[in-house]
C-alpha cells in the first residue's frame, strides 16, 4: 500500500519497504587504495624475515634455557636460579643496575645542556658538528679510543695528562721511587727516609736510573750547609760517598733540619743539589722525609677494579651525548617562542624559564631521549669487552657481555647463556612497551 505526504507543491509518492543501500559494485569502487589482500601480500616477506631472524631465536632460546650445557641434559628452571644465587652473575646484575640508573641521567642532562646552550652561541652548527661526531664512530672504535685514553701512563693517557698537569700545577711532584742511600758513618736509612750528620752535610743517592735524572739536574756541588747527589759515575770508577765532577745533583729533594726531635728549617736542594738552611743555628740533624721517595702523582687508576664501571660509562656518554643533543634541539625548536617571552616579559628568570617552561614542554622528547638510553644500556656490549682488560672484567661485566662470554666466550653453557638471553629481553619489554604506547597515543 502506497501512502502519500503532502508537501508545498503537493502530494509525493513514499514507497513502503527499506530504502536500497549501495551495490558492492558501487562500493568496490568507492574503496580507496589497494586490497587488503594485496597488503597481505607484499607483508608477507617481512613476515617470514621476522618469524626467521626474531620469533624462531626467541622461542628456541626459551626452550634452550630449560636445558644445562649439554642439549639433552633437562634442568628446568635450574639456569634462572643460577642467575640469581651465582656470586659473578649478581655482580653483574648489580653492575647493569648502575648502568641503567647513572647513563641514561647522564646523557639526557648533557643533551639538554647541550641543546640549551647552542641556542645562544654563534657558532651553533660547527658546535653540534663535534658533538655528534661521535655518533659516526662504531662503539669498538669507541673502545679503543678510550682504552688508550684511560691509560695509566701519562705520557699515553689523556686522562691521567690532563689530571697530572692539573695537580702539579698546584703541588709538585718530583720524587725518586726506590732510591736509597749509600750508606755510611753518617747517613743511614731510618723511618723511610734518610738522616745523616756532619755539616756540610754530604747525602750520596744511589738505585735510581740514569735516565731517570731531571732534565734540570746539574753537576753536583756542595753548599753551604750539604748537597743531595746521584752516586754513580757514568761508564765506571768514582770514589763512593764523594762528589765527582762527572755526578749529578738531585733538585727539588726536601730536606728538614732536626733539633731535640723537631723540625726547625726545611729547604729544598738546588739543580745541582746543594742547599742551605737559613736561621738555623747550632747542632743539628739533616733529615731527607720519606715524601722524596715516593713515585711522583701519575693520575688515577681508571681501568682497575675501582673506577672501571665509571670510566665505561664515560665512553658511553661520549658517545651518545651528541644523539641526546639533536632530538632534543629538535623539540627545542618546535616550543613556541611566545610563551617564553610572555614568561620572561613577566619577570621571570632565565633559570625559572628553563625549569618551569621549557622542560615541561620538552617532556615528551626527554622521556624519549631517556627510555632510548635505558634500552641501549642494558645492550651494551662493545665498550665493555674492549675497554676492560682481562684481569678487571669480572668486575666491570654485564649482562650482554656475559651471555656472549658463558655461550661462546669459553665457558660453553648455551642453557645459561640462552636464560640470560631471556632474562635480557624480559627486562627490555617494559621498555619497548612503554614506547610504543606513547606512539599510540601520539597518533590518536
Amino acid at each position: 500500500m502506497t501512502e502519500r505526504s503532502t508537501g508545498p507543491q503537493g502530494p509525493s509518492p513514499i514507497a513502503d519497504g527499506p530504502v536500497p543501500g549501495p551495490t558492492p559494485q558501487a562500493s568496490a569502487k568507492r574503496r580507496l587504495g589497494p586490497s587488503p589482500v594485496l597488503a597481505y601480500v607484499f607483508l608477507l616477506p617481512a613476515a617470514v624475515l621476522l618469524g626467521i631472524w626474531v620469533i624462531y631465536p626467541i622461542g628456541y632460546s626459551l626452550y634452550r634455557s630449560l636445558f644445562g650445557t649439554l642439549p639433552t641434559d633437562f634442568v628446568g628452571l635450574g639456569n634462572y636460579a643460577t642467575i640469581f644465587t651465582d656470586q659473578n652473575l649478581l655482580t653483574t646484575i648489580r653492575n647493569n643496575l648502575i648502568w641503567v640508573v647513572v647513563a641514561p641521567i647522564l646523557v639526557t642532562t648533557l643533551g639538554l645542556i647541550f641543546a640549551v646552550l647552542t641556542e645562544r652561541i654563534r657558532w651553533a652548527t660547527a658546535f653540534k658538528l663535534i658533538v655528534f661526531m661521535p655518533m659516526a664512530v662504531s662503539l669498538m672504535a669507541a673502545g679503543v679510543i678510550f682504552r688508550l685514553v684511560y691509560e695509566q701512563d701519562p705520557d699515553k693517557g689523556v686522562a691521567n695528562a690532563i689530571l697530572t698537569t692539573v695537580h702539579d700545577t698546584f703541588s709538585a711532584s718530583q720524587g725518586y721511587p726506590n732510591a736509597r742511600p749509600r750508606e755510611s758513618d753518617t747517613v743511614k736509612a731510618e723511618g723511610g727516609g734518610i738522616v745523616a750528620s756532619g755539616s756540610p752535610a754530604l747525602i750520596p743517592i744511589v738505585g735510581i736510573r740514569q735516565d731517570n735524572l731531571p732534565s734540570g739536574a746539574q753537576p753536583a756541588k756542595a753548599g753551604a750547609s750539604g748537597a743531595v747527589w746521584f752516586d754513580f759515575t757514568p761508564g765506571g770508577g768514582g770514589r763512593n760517598g764523594e762528589i765527582d765532577a762527572s755526578e749529578k745533583g738531585l733538585p727539588g729533594v726536601t730536606v728538614e733540619a732536626v733539633q731535640n726531635g723537631a723540625v726547625v728549617a726545611t729547604t729544598t736542594t738546588a739543580d745541582d743539589g746543594s742547599f742551605a738552611f737559613e736561621g738555623v743555628s747550632g747542632a743539628y740533624q739533616v733529615r731527607l722525609p720519606q715524601s722524596n721517595f715516593t713515585a711522583p702523582y701519575n693520575g688515577l687508576s681508571w681501568l682497575g677494579p675501582t673506577l672501571i664501571t665509571p670510566a665505561i660509562i664515560g665512553a658511553f656518554v661520549w658517545v651518545w651525548a651528541g644523539f641526546a643533543m639533536v632530538l632534543i634541539a629538535a623539540g627545542l625548536a618546535a616550543i613556541p617562542r611566545d610563551a617564553l617571552e610572555a614568561a620572561r616579559i613577566d619577570g621571570a628568570t632565565e633559570w625559572q624559564v628553563f625549569r618551569r617552561i621549557t622542560v615541561p614542554l620538552l617532556s615528551p622528547v626527554l622521556l624519549v631521549v631517556f627510555v632510548t638510553m635505558i634500552i641501549n644500556t642494558l645492550k651494551v656490549f662493545d665498550l665493555v669487552f674492549i675497554i676492560a682488560p682481562a684481569s678487571v672484567q669480572d668486575e666491570a661485566m654485564v649482562l650482554a657481555l656475559e651471555m656472549w662470554r658463558v655461550s661462546f666466550g669459553g665457558g660453553g653453557n648455551q642453557g645459561l647463556g640462552s636464560a640470560l638471553a631471556i632474562f635480557l629481553l624480559i627486562l627490555v619489554l617494559p621498555f619497548m612497551i612503554m614506547n610504543i604506547r606513547r606512539f599510540r597515543r601520539e597518533q590518536s
